[in-house]
């Protein structure tokens, strides 16, 4: 028996060919308009949804409220989303870390130019090394981030939705932050994290704590956070998710990431939402949606079942 799935909005020719040869002969892939059980889209439509589907994948990490919303007037339709992005957005969530600590932004922005003055400034570069870290998500990327850590003698604790063996669990959140002398953002926007680093859970953290959020800009409070890193609290931080975004193309040129000047602190690495972006990252897709589909063509459990109602 074969199992009908239309891609919608999935055109880089790479992830088609890996796709293709990594399909069982059970799953066809069928246009918009032919009857289908599965349906693989990024930003699935309420149009898309009442089509007919029986389950949608959303290939890739994380899920837009909006989105998850439609979900949860439509609790026939099961929801899974794939992680295949875990290995690049942890590289680059360590390459934020490093060069916040060892201050690699202002150092180069200023050679670039001739000047050699920031090898002579007083300016102390933070060491990684022997420091404590707290990894808040315990999913395939928290879990890659914290092996990461072990190789650079970071000794790290994970914290995700439940406690189980090995991972606290929310209610050990104030209690780790306050020996997190790293701490790394994997967490969705959801409800239940929208503003959870605060103010006072920034306090929390040792004085001089490196900061990295690959996961999204509002679990942390932003006027909090610049604040944090304005007053030396926080050491410095790496950020590849924001709290504004381009709306449109003509956008992408002149949308400041938050309405506060990050850009202004020698401290701080920007990086614009682009670290599962890679050259293996079509391929990666497309080998973790495939296995996902054959699973379903098999009758198999699928994995990364996402609750509309908490977003993940």
């Amino acid at each position: 028996m074969s199992l009908r799935v239309h891609l919608h909005g999935l055109d880089h020719p790479d992830f088609h060919a890996a796709l293709a040869g990594a399909l069982d002969p059970r799953v066809q892939l069928v246009a918009a308009d032919e009857d289908h059980e599965l349906l693989v889209a990024g930003v699935p439509t309420a149009a898309q949804l009442d089509r007919g589907p029986t389950t949608v994948v959303i290939p890739w990490a994380g899920i837009p409220r909006s989105v998850a919303a439609l979900f949860v007037e439509r609790p026939t339709i099961a929801l899974y989303n794939i992680h295949h992005n875990a290995a690049p957005v942890a590289e680059h969530a360590i390459g934020m870390l490093l060069a916040a600590a060892r201050r690699l932004i202002p150092a180069d922005r200023l050679l670039r130019t001739g000047d050699w003055s920031y090898r002579f400034a007083a300016t102390e570069s933070p060491l990684v090394a022997g420091r404590r870290a707290l990894v808040l998500g315990a999913g395939a990327l928290g879990q890659r981030i914290a092996t990461a850590l072990v190789g650079l003698e970071v000794t790290p604790r994970l914290l995700g939705r439940t406690a189980r063996p090995g991972v606290l669990g929310p209610g050990d959140l104030d209690e780790a932050l306050t020996t997190a002398e790293v701490l790394v953002v994997t967490l969705p926007w959801t409800p239940e994290t929208e503003g959870l680093l605060d103010a006072r859970r920034l306090a929390l953290l040792p004085a001089g704590a490196l900061l990295v959020n690959v996961g999204r800009g509002p679990v942390i409070d932003e006027a909090a956070l610049v604040h944090a890193l304005e007053s030396g609290h926080l050491a410095g931080a790496g950020l590849d998710v924001w709290y504004q975004y381009p709306k449109t193309a003509a956008d992408r040129p002149t949308t400041h990431p938050s309405r506060f000047d990050f850009g202004s602190l020698d401290s701080v690495v920007l990086s614009p939402h682009r670290a599962g972006h890679g050259l293996a990252t079509e391929q990666l897709c497309a080998e973790h949606l495939a296995r996902t589909l054959n699973a379903a063509a098999a009758g198999e459990p699928l994995p990364g079942r996402v609750d509309p109602a908490r977003g993940y």
